[in-house]
């Protein structure tokens, strides 16, 4: 949504992020968890639906071509960029919460 919302004002993204390379995607990972490490699990699951109803909202704002058969950015249409920075990170933590839970003895 930063990207976008930038983006679409005419102004510069640092991407992925300020501070951070691609090659160095696990540091900002990290850098996100402590940022949200002491927030409440009510106050992370409010966050999580504003900030999905969100880009719902401009997914569904979007036409196909604008999503998938333009170039966003490099050589990635605005759908991928999206994907790539909502479903695989959330499959990554999936993984990671499975082991913890495993380790931890949770159901």
């Amino acid at each position: 949504m930063k990207w976008h919302s930038l983006k679409s004002q005419g102004l510069p993204v640092d991407f992925p992020e300020t501070g951070y390379k691609w090659n160095q995607l696990g540091l900002l990972a990290e850098q996100f968890y402590k940022h949200y490490a002491d927030w409440q699990y009510q106050d992370l699951l409010a966050e999580l639906e504003l900030t999905l109803s969100e880009l719902l909202s401009l997914i569904s704002s979007l036409s196909n071509y604008e999503l998938y058969e333009t170039t966003w950015y490099d050589t990635w249409p605005l759908g991928r960029m999206i994907q790539f920075n909502t479903s695989s990170p959330m499959k990554n933590m999936r993984s990671k919460v499975r082991r913890f839970k495993k380790n931890k003895g949770i159901q």
